[in-house]
């Protein structure tokens, strides 16, 4: 992995110089969204402890889930807040966490001072301790006045307890805890009309890196260089040539595929004996992977994603996939990753035939076309699919030992029949029916109960033949690359784009085309736009 990140950085470093147009097009006026308040996801959560306090420090504890909105979880975390046991389980991992900090194992490594007295309160050490962490936990500038209660409850429970690192670790706690942590809260500028600076270096570290400000960004952020475009400019730049862009193009695609249902995902051990504990994670980690590969250190089309033959495999896929993987040198674990080029001809081709894809929109024991067409057009395309009425009867489908209707092309042509159902189903069969040849597990075949597997179909008025041919379709359609900038832009800012935003979101598809469909590119052009920390006009207290 670092010899990957390695190569991300090489790459996006020399790049920096032609993410800008050479003519740039003017940016539309935007009416902004509404102020968002979000709460902090699990990995984001995670993230920031290692960040302030390093990777030794553990979170231990369950996040309450947070609601699929527009597509994204992202959205969803701008419509939840916490109930009481939510509370509860943020105060058991506040405590844990701080606890980890000031424990003899970690003190002399993390923190900055030794007491004068570890049985007595020392003003001195805890201000230098909260002082360092406090700005990176509120993602602000802590004024004095908050250092000052910080340090006088440390010092309060360390003179109760007679333990100086008690005292502090409850301090510490209580910044955990606090809502100006856990929660995401966007704050006007003066104007009303934008958000304020701190505000501004959340928007813009949440979404390059999936974490809160480092000290750099607050730094500016203090000093006003983020109002400033240059300086703005400035501050992109250097985050789009750190390794941790990475960590925030993989926290994008993971909740645009969808893969938290990774979680709960199983198959039927008697008919899918290779998908066992280990595929569920080595197959989205394949797909994360290629797509980082792919934008970042190849920097290359989003499109190609669906008809590129470069990927990597381990052991276990390469089991699933029966593609033989070599072992490399003294790594012989299971998860071990090599990169792969399957040849011309293979049916092997793009995202769309990854176990993440196939697999993760199947039953446990049976595909299902009509799911993955689904899938394909709510999570490429951005068109939705209406859900199958209450009373509809799947039995013909589900009959996959049926003598008559052997195949799944055949069943779902009799199950269409019902009126009900014949308009979803022109909609989404066509193009899962294409994916056939992947049974619910990812793996290949040719027939189905000795049946030849038809995979002819046709998108939008498009023919093709196989799942080839269907990639490619994907790749030029146009609501492909269209509905990549509108989500990107969504989860960004935190909310759907609204009418008053449609003329931006229309400048954004415009520069994705002129800048040859390249990821970085269109990532700078929304963090180094004006529309990005636009909100609706806020109305002053009288």
């Amino acid at each position: 992995m670092r010899h990957f990140r390695n190569l991300l950085v090489s790459s996006v470093c020399l790049a920096l110089g032609s993410l800008a147009p050479a003519v740039a097009a003017p940016e539309p006026p935007t009416t902004g969204g509404d102020v968002v308040i979000r709460r902090l996801t699990p990995d984001q959560y995670q993230r920031i402890v290692r960040d302030v306090f390093g990777p030794t420090i553990k979170v231990n504890g369950r996040f309450e889930p947070e609601p699929r909105v527009n597509g994204l979880l992202a959205l969803g975390a701008g419509k939840v807040s916490v109930s009481g046991a939510g509370l509860a389980g943020y105060e058991a991992m506040a405590r844990d966490i701080a606890d980890q900090v000031v424990s003899p194992a970690n003190r002399e490594t993390l923190l900055p001072c030794t007491p004068k007295e570890a049985r007595a309160a020392d003003d001195a050490c805890a201000r230098q301790v909260l002082g360092a962490v406090a700005n990176l936990i509120y993602r602000r500038t802590v004024s004095e006045g908050e250092l000052d209660g910080l340090v006088r409850n440390a010092g309060a429970a360390a003179g109760e307890l007679k333990d100086f690192h008690a005292g502090l670790s409850l301090s510490l706690a209580g910044l955990l805890v606090s809502p100006e942590f856990i929660f995401r809260k966007e704050v006007p500028a003066g104007s009303g009309d934008r958000i304020d600076a701190f505000s501004k270096a959340s928007r813009l570290s949440f979404f390059l890196w999936d974490t809160g400000p480092d000290s750099e960004l607050l730094r500016a952020a203090a000093a006003g260089e983020l109002d400033d475009q240059k300086g703005l400019a400035r501050q992109v730049d250097r985050m789009l040539a750190s390794p941790r862009l990475e960590d925030g193009v993989r926290a994008y695609f993971t909740d645009m595929l969808g893969f938290d249902a990774f979680h709960t995902l199983t198959k039927d051990a008697v008919l899918h004996p290779k998908f066992y504990a280990d595929v569920p994670k080595d197959a989205a980690e394949q797909t994360m992977r290629t797509i980082v590969d792919h934008l970042l250190v190849r920097r290359g089309d989003y499109r190609d994603l669906f008809t590129t033959r470069n990927t990597f495999l381990t052991p276990v896929l390469g089991a699933v996939y029966r593609v033989p993987v070599a072992e490399t040198g003294a790594n012989t674990e299971p998860s071990s990753w090599v990169a792969h080029e399957y040849p011309e001809g293979d049916p092997h081709v793009g995202l769309l035939t990854h176990a993440s894809f196939v697999a993760l929109h199947s039953h446990p024991g049976r595909t299902s076309p009509t799911i993955r067409g689904k899938a394909l057009r709510e999570v490429f395309l951005c068109q939705k699919v209406p859900d199958p009425p209450g009373n509809v009867d799947f039995t013909v489908v589900q009959d996959t030992g049926n003598a008559i209707h052997r195949t799944a092309r055949e069943r779902l042509k009799a199950h269409a029949t019902e009126a009900m159902c014949t308009g979803c189903h022109k909609i989404t069969d066509p193009m899962g029916l294409a994916l056939e040849n992947f049974d619910a597990s990812g793996g290949f075949r040719r027939d189905e109960n000795g049946v030849a597997i038809d995979t002819s179909g046709e998108l939008d008025g498009v023919k093709f033949t196989n799942v080839a041919g269907l990639s490619k379709v994907i790749h030029d359609h146009p609501a492909l690359t269209s509905c990549l900038v509108k989500r990107v832009y969504a989860y960004a800012a935190g909310h759907q784009p609204g009418v008053g935003e449609d003329a931006f979101v229309k400048y954004l598809t415009t520069g994705f085309s002129e800048d040859r469909y390249q990821l970085p590119a269109l990532l700078r052009r929304i963090a180094t736009s004006d529309a990005f920390y636009r909100i609706a006009k806020q109305e002053t207290a009288k």
